[in-house]
């Protein structure tokens, strides 16, 4: 399950956007102070409604349709900027596969600012600082560790000691640099050992501005303004009416979006915005009577997918039958996409594409 933590200063908002983000109704406008270094954590699953889904079971008459499910996170804990994170808050944070910074982009003469102002660069930045300096701790602690390891011997090669502290070395010039973790290059070996430690600054980041009901300034900017991520996903959003129309029936809902100028609900824009900054996306089985979307990052290949699917797809992996959605759309059935010549047999090598249509071919295991 994609899992991404929503973090922010206190009074940016962050409870009301996980509310319009999930259609959860959390209490609003409460600081989650639970004691000295303990941290709150309210989580809730959202599906990401997908209109091939939806199409691919009208075509199969599926009596079952699965959508994809991402679960946000709303995470307290962070009481304001240069405040040191607690180790809860560090082991919950680097659980996680991204996170969702909630900065306010908004006014109020009843609400004020811990900093006073409104300044959404600056709250991005104390929040990338933040991530920053808890990374610089975890690398300088891991190189002291390791030199205490060369020093007394440990049992384990001496080389492969060495390589790890060569490998901490470079993370902590880079990290004195204010270059987040993300923004570096590693290699296979090396991003494997790294994925142990939870690095923060490794998370992709997908920044959410909370506005008030007049956003079209902030939707005009660009998400060089708001620190450095490689990921670079930045949207504004009106928290406050967005959870109202999020507590709504459909069809009421409907109609205030219409009303509002949306084109769709805030958990479906903020989903499709969470998979694109944590470089994933989807493809389809249709088993059984069931149409199901599966998330897998870009880049994978078949054999991943048959192993999100199941263990034994992937253990006794043959081949997979792929369908271009588009193709199937355009063709109409199974039949007229072989006609056609778009039906394919690929290898575990095949890199899985956005919306392919997958039958895997596999042995099942020997019964015992």
């Amino acid at each position: 399950m994609v899992q991404l933590g929503i973090i922010g200063f206190p009074q940016s908002g962050k409870t009301t956007v996980f509310n319009a983000v999930t259609g959860s109704d959390q209490p609003v406008g409460q600081q989650h102070i639970t004691g000295v270094g303990q941290v709150e954590v309210n989580s809730a699953i959202t599906s990401v409604p997908d209109l091939r889904v939806d199409w691919l079971c009208d075509l199969c008459n599926a009596q079952k349709k699965t959508y994809a499910q991402v679960t946000y996170a709303d995470i307290s804990g962070i009481q304001g900027a240069r405040v040191r994170f607690p180790r809860q808050l560090l082991d919950t944070l680097s659980q996680l596969d991204g996170l969702c910074y909630v900065v306010r982009a908004f006014d109020s003469d009843t609400v004020a600012h811990p900093l006073t102002t409104v300044d959404p660069r600056r709250d991005v930045a104390n929040l990338d600082e933040e991530l920053l300096l808890n990374d610089l701790i975890t690398v300088d602690h891991k190189l002291t560790s390791l030199k205490d390891e060369w020093q007394k011997g440990s049992g384990r090669d001496r080389s492969e000691v060495e390589r790890e502290q060569q490998l901490f070395e470079r993370l902590l010039e880079s990290l004195e640099q204010a270059t987040p973790v993300r923004d570096m290059d590693f290699t296979s070996e090396e991003k494997h050992l790294l994925s142990g430690y939870g690095l923060l600054t490794d998370k992709p980041i997908l920044v959410i501005l909370n506005t008030g009901h007049n956003s079209e300034i902030w939707n005009k900017t660009t998400s060089d303004s708001y620190g450095r991520h490689s990921t670079g996903h930045v949207v504004a959003l009106r928290g406050r009416l967005e959870m109202e129309i999020a507590q709504l029936g459909p069809e009421d809902a409907e109609l205030f979006l219409h009303e509002y100028g949306l084109e769709q609900a805030c958990r479906h824009r903020i989903a499709e915005l969470s998979f694109n900054t944590l470089g994933l996306h989807q493809f389809f089985t249709v088993i059984r009577d069931e149409v199901r979307a599966w998330t897998i990052s870009v880049g994978a290949i078949a054999l991943d997918a048959a192993g999100k699917i199941h263990s034994d797809m992937r253990n006794g992996f043959i081949r997979t039958e792929v369908i271009a959605f588009e193709d199937m759309k355009s063709h109409g059935s199974e039949a007229s996409v072989k006609a056609a010549g778009k039906w394919r047999l690929e290898g575990r090598e095949y890199v899985v594409q956005d919306g392919d249509i997958l039958c895997v071919r596999f042995s099942p295991p020997a019964k015992q």
